[in-house]
């Protein structure tokens, strides 16, 4: 006889429904559940904050820093115009734009704090960075409407200065004009014109913005600048595309992607997202010791029913694939109910935000959540084939049974 695989199926379920002798067993069935649920659930939640924080991550860096940055090895480029069109009839890229990025220092009083200070073209910058969006007081097209020299702070750097928009203050350079006594720093009376606030403590600390015209004329740079800004249209093919950039412009033009800029950044956050799996899968897999060890003691307690379905005719895969599926059930079940859940508090959590974060800290004020549904494929895919592997001796044990022996004792 051939068990049909509906019977194989009645038989696992009928397993699973625990007798009055057989509570222990089902108490561990449902425990190896309830661990199925948990592991599959924190792996979704974890992952997603962390695939959260990366995004926000990302989003503060590149509102600030471009896509790519094009600079000249032998120092400041001059004729700029010339390589900003040949680098905008690459399909690929978005923008460009002109930079200048020098050190200095910016003074208030006795308050004093070493400074980057950015030269931007306002008209050309809002295409490339989304800076413009993290101006909380002030426009970043008030550098450009005030007759007096404007400059853009950010929000930490004006509170160590002690000013507030409209307020006076100082941009010192240490390379000025060479006089009998040395070289004599130069110094610049700028207004504030803008507040802005990234969320990153590094760049709200030290940068300050002014127009391209002003930066050139301050630091006696002529006509010459840092670099090209240049954005491009999806930012994960950024490497092809500067490969693009670097065939196009040639020696001696040097090419930098943000990935690269910030690569250990990134390389660490990767790092512990696969650490937090590894950890995580642990608890899946102690799940499944508890359905490797229920369906051992199932297979005991059942040692007289699979002799007579033997007896019957039943074969030894028939019987392997009773325990399996019954194995396979137990994890299917903890598995769907735990993305459920994961799935329901990631939602949750990125809809209400009920829970908030020292902002002073992390500089995010709720947790972030981005769900990445191929991410919770591998988690669900995984979680069924530990599940699938916890069944197999249990179900082997099953099938080598003896109906012989087992019968002549009953």
């Amino acid at each position: 006889m051939n068990l049909t695989t509906n019977y194989k199926f009645y038989i696992a379920l009928k397993y699973l429904k625990a007798k009055r002798s057989e509570k222990f067993i089902s108490l561990i069935t449902i425990i190896s559940i309830l661990g199925v649920i948990l592991g599959v659930m924190t792996l979704i939640i974890v992952i997603s904050v962390m695939n959260g924080f990366e995004k926000q991550l990302r989003d503060k860096i590149l509102g600030v820093n471009s896509h790519i940055i094009v600079s000249k090895m032998s120092g400041n480029i001059d004729n700029y115009h010339p390589l900003i069109d040949k680098l905008e009839k690459i399909d690929s890229i978005e923008a460009v734009t002109p930079f200048i990025y020098r050190q200095a220092m910016l003074s208030n009083g006795d308050s004093v704090s070493g400074v980057v200070v950015r030269g931007i073209d306002v008209s050309l910058d809002k295409n490339v960075t989304t800076f413009s969006k993290s101006i909380v007081e002030g426009s970043i097209n008030s550098l450009y409407e005030s007759d007096n020299r404007s400059i853009i702070i950010g929000k930490e750097l004006a509170k160590l200065l002690g000013v507030t928009i409209d307020d006076k203050v100082n941009i010192i350079s240490p390379f000025g004009r060479i006089t009998p006594m040395g070289m004599t720093p130069k110094m610049a009376r700028f207004t504030v014109k803008g507040i802005f606030s990234t969320g990153m403590y590094d760049y709200d600390s030290t940068l300050c913005y002014i127009t391209i015209r002003e930066a050139q004329s301050f630091f006696n740079m002529g006509n010459f600048i840092t670099g090209l800004e240049v954005k491009v249209k999806n930012i994960y093919d950024v490497k092809n595309i500067a490969q693009k950039v670097k065939t196009t412009l040639g020696y001696p033009f040097w090419i930098r992607d943000w990935m690269d800029m910030n690569k250990n950044l990134f390389a660490a956050l990767k790092l512990e997202q696969v650490t937090m799996f590894i950890i995580l899968t642990l608890i899946i897999f102690v799940a499944a010791f508890n359905i490797a060890s229920s369906l051992i003691m199932m297979v005991m307690e059942k040692s007289r029913d699979i002799a007579i379905l033997k007896a019957i005719g039943a074969r030894s895969k028939d019987i392997m694939h009773i325990f399996m599926i019954q194995g396979l059930m137990i994890g299917v079940t903890g598995t769907f109910l735990g993305t459920v859940l994961g799935l329901s508090s990631c939602f949750l959590l990125e809809k209400y935000k009920f829970i908030s974060l020292p902002k002073d800290v992390y500089y995010i004020s709720t947790l972030p959540v981005e769900i990445n549904m191929i991410k919770i494929s591998i988690i669900v895919t995984a979680s069924i084939f530990i599940c699938f592997l916890a069944t197999i001796y249990p179900s082997w044990q099953a099938s080598r049974l003896n109906p012989t022996e087992i019968l002549r004792y009953e």
